[in-house]
């Protein structure tokens, strides 16, 4: 993101420590505590006072809300700040989309496991609970019956962030639906929404919701399927969301799109990375664009398929080896390791996204195609480690 961004913006990083990594990307930087509104404010007005500001941009889940509340202090183009609360707080989001008639599952807000037993029966099983304000799946599991909602709610109920305060009524417990989960990242101008890519996702790790992998198709038809255009549009007018790139979560169901979520985002996971090698175009440099009030360009400028899947052990491990093989086949983008020597892995729920070991990226003129180029490449990658208890 910043290296994409850098590449047309100057940048300035507010960040709550020095840059490392980030140095060679940017203009300057302010060390400021990103989870202080007031302190973010007062440190971008003084800021503006030296240096011309031309847009805000956040592409961190949790910090995104005091970036629109810094860019609408500065009169900048701006998401709406309430928008991007609703985004980060799933039961402020379902509330303002069910009363606009978005298509969703029922969702209750629960405070204790007597609650949650209530709100299970009602919906009817399976169900989901999941924490109101986290991200990357963590603490989202299904019940499919009475017994399973007491492990459930307790795994919910006490997933955390230590970033984020939780709320009396933490828990939701939401209907579950059946079908394909897609993501797709659009461009919202002043309210209007332009979908730019869709991301068909992979889910593991059952009854959890653990992301495994994403495949990004520059003409999927999903892109102008006009219910999931239905869902989007109304979507981002019920949450009151001006101008931001947003990630929107959809199950496919039998009887049409319903929404999962709205993140006032860019897509985890690399997926814009992904998207890129399948449209040739950049992501980063589409919400910087934005940020600033420019007119972005989402034109797909090739027409090809593009697959990322993350790998994880068999069981909880100690890593004691971690190789890839010289020769990749054709189609192998690129194949990334991610641990080192000495890391313990668990797998979900233990740990989420801290429990893969390699990434691999694949890309052809189809889905399929990269699927081929993953199982080709997938047994390359040697990793060697001591079981854990």
């Amino acid at each position: 993101m910043l290296k994409s961004v850098a590449d047309s913006y100057d940048l300035w990083l507010f960040a709550p420590k020095e840059p490392d990594w980030e140095s060679r990307y940017l203009r300057g930087n302010t060390v400021v505590d990103t989870l202080d509104p007031r302190e973010a404010m007062e440190s971008a007005v003084r800021l503006a006072e030296s240096v011309q500001i031309a847009g805000v941009l956040c592409y961190d889940e949790i910090r995104v809300p005091i970036a629109a509340i810094v860019a609408e202090t500065l009169k900048l183009p701006c998401a709406n700040v309430e928008g991007v609360r609703a985004c980060r707080d799933k039961h402020l989001g379902r509330e303002a989309l069910a009363a606009a008639g978005v298509e969703q599952p029922a969702s209750r807000a629960v405070a204790s496991l007597e609650e949650a037993q209530e709100a299970a029966r009602t919906t009817g099983f399976p169900v989901v609970l999941k924490p109101r304000a986290l991200a990357a799946s963590v603490g989202v599991v299904r019940a499919d019956g009475p017994e399973a909602v007491e492990a459930a709610y307790s795994e919910a109920s006490e997933a955390y962030f230590d970033e984020i305060p939780r709320d009396h009524a933490w828990v939701l417990v939401e209907e579950y639906l059946d079908g394909p989960e897609v993501s797709v990242e659009s461009v919202c101008r002043d309210g209007r929404v332009t979908p730019m890519f869709v991301a068909r996702k992979a889910l593991g790790f059952a009854p959890h919701f653990e992301e495994v992998g994403h495949t990004v198709s520059a003409d999927d038809p999903l892109l102008d399927d006009p219910a999931v255009r239905h869902v989007l549009q109304e979507a981002h007018t019920a949450l009151g969301l001006g101008t931001l790139v947003t990630h929107t979560e959809l199950r496919l169901t039998r009887n049409g799109p319903s929404l999962v979520e709205v993140n006032a985002r860019l897509g985890g996971d690399l997926i814009p990375y992904v998207a890129r090698l399948a449209t040739g175009v950049d992501y980063g440099k589409v919400a910087a664009d934005l940020a600033a009030g420019a007119e972005p360009d989402v034109t797909p400028v090739r027409t090809a398929s593009a697959h990322i899947q993350f790998l994880y052990p068999e069981h909880d491990l100690d890593v004691t080896s971690l190789t890839v093989e010289d020769e990749l086949p054709p189609g192998v983008h690129e194949v990334r390791l991610m641990v080192e020597p000495g890391r313990r892995l668990r797998l979900p729920p233990r740990d989420h996204v801290a429990g893969r070991y390699a990434y691999v990226v694949t890309t052809g003129a189809s889905p399929e195609e990269c699927a081929e180029a993953l199982r080709a490449a997938t047994p390359l990658i040697h990793l060697a480690g001591t079981p854990t208890g």
